[in-house]
């Protein structure tokens, strides 16, 4: 079994590096030393949007594998790929590869398919996996698709595992070490751009914990509360960090993204730092890529786009006005601003024409904002940089502190902190990279704690996704800026103090050493299973009849709906059609109606299926009305029903160790 993940390992990192390769050469006279870097992520975001289009066409997914080979033939015939070119991307390969490796130990330790957003996660995969339609099935609404939601990410995982052999349950827990390799990768070059020395201190925000961890680590709290309870500091809010999020597991959106968004932030500031010295033909495609990197983000993580559109408009103007002086110039500096929203949105259209999500109900104000302290904790660190590197500015300009009294005056305190580093910084008017990262992601924890996107979460948890999903990144785009402060800081130290610069290459390394040998060292195990890259193996002894049943379902061929029980959300229910990708008449039905909203008619669903196990006069006109093809009864079944089938007219296909699948008759 062992030997079986080693190869599933090397298929799948035979496809990343194949398609690292194949783009390397395209970027290589625009970006130049970090093509390389670059060429990672956006090989993927490339395959993922080519692979797409194939399957809204109607062709076979391995097909957007043709251009990547043709690409690769072509370079090499031009010998692209010389040794020296070759031994000059190692570090890059390895960069991606040792954050790949930690992720791998973590998911081996811990890899099963068993709670939180997991069965949602899976279930999705599986569905890609199974039948790779645009829109997907939606899993557990039968006759649904996923156009209700932003499955581009997990499109993206499916496709990698589908082109290199992978079974959904092994892809499952490989998508969090590529995501964290690419974010490694994406952020380690923007620090090539951003520092001479230490461009590795970018890097840290992905992990490094926030001061609400390091408080319940001093508190002695259990190794499980110091990472759930530093993620629901603020009330009735999720604010997770990138650390967090790898260890705890769940292949999410807000997880998938966290590579796109250190890539476009690349690109970005590569476009301010370098638009002058690029030919027409570089700066086509630096707007080609961004627009690539802009385009994909409501499909992976829509809340992404709510942040990183202003982000690029923003980064489109300074490139517009340090190039052109904001006016039609020769280098056409304005075509960052003008070019890529347009084409961001053009990349994806039918994505987004096919969307029929309710999506917000509107801006409301904040009637309960944070704590300062929970602020605090969550934004701390990054917060007593920018005030110390404001230090000069605030003692020359303290009547600026005044910024803070409207609105501690209003009642939002927690903004009234976040407002001082935030007027010196638009004080000084210098708009560097780090000045201008800062500004961005100081304006984005404010806005929290203002107002809120009106969603279906009802009262309690009002603005729990509006935090969520943009404080992660913020915490890039401060993690990032206080970074470079720092950077900036050693390097004016050690020029003083003329610091050997073998530093840079010794502290790498040990980094690397402790990152792979962390996750032995600190117990990362939830008690679900460990020691396999299999996320369902952990059934065969918690629930071995359900194990056997999938596994012939999972070979079962044809396209068919099966009925399940259904038993609410982050529950063991729904589990066939989570671990097959089958689709369900209804599961987790939380899930379903803040996707569907009413017009889902969800109570509907969930009571057709309790009179299908317990209404034997109904269960074949209820079970043809949804399509449904096969009817399984397992323990979940008995548990949650008093089951009464007519077994008389049904197949039963599968018996053993306590359930029964049933063909339903056409």
């Amino acid at each position: 079994m062992a030997g079986e993940f080693f190869v599933h390992v090397l298929l799948w990192l035979a496809v990343i590096k194949l398609l690292q390769l194949a783009i390397w050469p395209i970027l290589d006279r625009t970006l130049g030393n970090l093509a390389a870097a670059a060429a990672y992520p956006a090989s993927v975001l490339l395959f993922t949007f080519v692979s797409w289009y194939c399957c809204l066409l109607g062709l076979p997914i391995i097909l957007a594998l043709l251009p990547f080979v043709a690409v690769i033939v072509y370079a090499g015939a031009r010998r692209f790929y010389t040794q020296e070119r070759l031994r000059s991307g190692l570090s890059w390969d390895l960069l991606f590869l040792v954050p790949f490796l930690f992720m791998l130990e973590v998911r081996w330790i811990n890899p099963t398919i068993s709670y939180a957003e997991k069965f949602m996660d899976h279930a999705i995969l599986a569905s890609i996996m199974r039948e790779p339609v645009v829109p997907p099935l939606d899993p557990w609404y039968a006759g649904g698709t996923l156009d209700v939601y932003y499955y581009i990410g997990y499109w993206m995982t499916g496709a990698l595992g589908l082109t290199a052999g992978v079974p959904s349950t092994v892809t499952f827990n490989l998508a969090l070490p590529t995501v964290l390799g690419l974010a490694v990768v994406s952020l380690y070059a923007l620090g090539h751009l951003l520092l001479d020395r230490h461009q590795w201190l970018p890097v840290l925000a992905l992990f490094i914990p926030n001061p609400s961890a390091i408080y319940h680590i001093l508190i002695g709290d259990t190794w499980f509360d110091v990472l759930w309870m530093s993620t629901r500091t603020i009330t009735n809010t999720i604010n997770e960090y990138p650390i967090f999020s790898m260890l705890w597991g769940d292949v999410h959106p807000h997880v998938m993204s966290i590579f796109n968004q250190g890539f476009l932030l690349f690109l970005l500031v590569f476009a301010y730092m370098r638009w002058g010295t690029l030919s027409m033909r570089g700066r086509a495609l630096l707007c080609g890529l961004a627009a690539l990197s802009l385009g994909s983000m409501p499909g992976i993580n829509s809340w992404d786009v709510l942040v990183y559109a202003p982000v690029t408009l923003v980064f489109g103007l300074l490139v517009w006005w340090r190039y052109g002086n904001l006016a039609w110039d020769r280098e056409r500096s304005w075509m960052m601003l003008a070019a890529v929203p347009p084409l961001a949105i053009l990349s994806y259209l039918p994505f987004y024409l096919q969307l029929n999500s309710p999506g917000i109900g509107g801006i409301a104000i904040v009637p309960t904002p944070s704590e300062p302290v929970e602020f605090l904790l969550i934004h701390g660190l990054f917060l007593a940089v920018l005030v110390a590197y404001c230090a000069p500015e605030i003692k020359q300009r303290p009547y600026l502190l005044l910024v803070a009294v409207p609105f501690v005056l209003a009642g939002y305190p927690a903004a009234a902190i976040a407002a001082v580093p935030l007027i010196y910084l638009l004080a000084r008017r210098e708009f560097s990279t780090a000045d201008t990262l800062a500004i961005l992601g100081l304006v984005i924890i404010i806005l929290p704690e203002l107002v809120y996107l009106v969603d279906n979460m009802g009262e309690t948890y009002f603005r729990m996704n509006t935090v969520f999903k943009f404080y992660l990144p913020a915490w890039i785009l401060l993690g990032t800026a206080s970074s470079v402060i720092i950077g900036k800081w050693l390097e004016n130290i050690e020029t003083k103090q003329r610091m050997p610069a073998r530093i840079d290459r010794v502290l790498p390394v040990l980094a690397a050493g402790i990152l792979l040998i962390a996750p032995f060292a600190i117990n990362v195990d939830f008690g679900y299973g460990s020691h396999t890259l299999d996320g369902a193996a952990y059934l065969e002894s918690s629930h071995p009849g359900d194990a056997a049943a999938i596994a012939f379902l999972r070979e079962l061929p044809g396209d068919h709906v099966i009925i399940e029980a259904e038993g609410g959300d982050y529950t063991y229910y729904s589990r066939v059609s989570s671990f097959t990708g089958i689709p369900t008449i209804i599961g987790m039905p939380f899930h379903e109606y803040m996707w569907r909203g009413d017009e889902g008619r969800i109570p509907e669903r969930s009571a057709d299926v309790q009179a299908i196990y317990e209404e034997p006069s109904r269960t074949l006109d209820l079970a043809r009305a949804y399509n449904a093809t096969l009817l399984y009864v397992g323990a979940e079944e008995h548990d949650r029903y008093n089951v009464s089938i007519p077994t008389e007219t049904l197949e039963l296909i599968y018996d053993a160790q306590g359930v029964q699948i049933y063909r339903i008759p056409a």
